[in-house]
């Protein structure tokens, strides 16, 4: 069935100007514009960030909507799959964002702009924590695009999280290879959106 709906998380101190975000954001606007498409900047709190996002697509029907995750926003998006039941995209997913941000706890700075700083709490690792989900119900329904040369998260990790999952496997060595999946536009992008097939 094909997607009404678009909702885009971006990863740890990113943003909606992420270069993915923005690819997807324009092949919207080009393409589809029809589609529903919300990408919000998320708080640094995992609770709030969900919470925000639970409040956007309270209104969105289940059957059509997908999420497109990318990084720590990868990690959101199964758990919003597998709350809903949708349709999923995740670039390079965090697979245990509690235990690979505690090192991170302290002053932060935004990706996208330096001036921007937030400090991520202790306790946001234990709301981490309570956001991890188990097996997908329906794997098919999540496509994972896989950087065996991510430089930030472990690819082996990432493609044994999800067993039963369609993939694309960038190998290590390859251009693009890396945790920004650099070549997504050219690479990736067209997959992507044929995947979640937008009306």
């Amino acid at each position: 069935m094909s997607t009404t709906h678009l909702l885009y998380l971006h990863g740890f101190r990113s943003s909606p100007q992420s270069m993915k975000a923005r690819l997807v954001a324009q092949r919207v606007a080009e393409r589809h514009p029809q589609l529903s498409w919300w990408c919000p900047q998320l708080p640094p709190s995992p609770r709030e960030a969900m919470s925000l996002v639970a409040q956007g697509i309270a209104g969105w029907p289940r059957d059509t909507m997908a999420v497109i995750g990318s990084s720590l926003g990868g990690f959101y998006a199964t758990h919003v799959a597998v709350q809903t039941g949708c349709r999923a995209v995740l670039l390079n997913p965090a697979v245990d964002p509690a235990r690979d941000l505690a090192r991170h706890i302290g002053e932060q700075q935004s990706w996208h702009d330096p001036a921007e700083r937030f400090f991520f709490q202790p306790g946001y690792i234990d709301e981490l924590r309570a956001l991890a989900v188990g097996p997908l119900p329906d794997p098919a329904r999540v496509l994972a695009v896989i950087a065996e040369g991510d430089e930030v998260l472990d690819g082996r990790e990432m493609q044994a999280r999800y067993p039963g999952s369609p993939m694309r496997v960038v190998p290590r060595g390859a251009p693009g290879s890396d945790h920004a999946l650099s070549n997504f536009a050219a690479a990736h992008l067209d997959a992507v959106m044929g995947f979640l097939d937008p009306r």
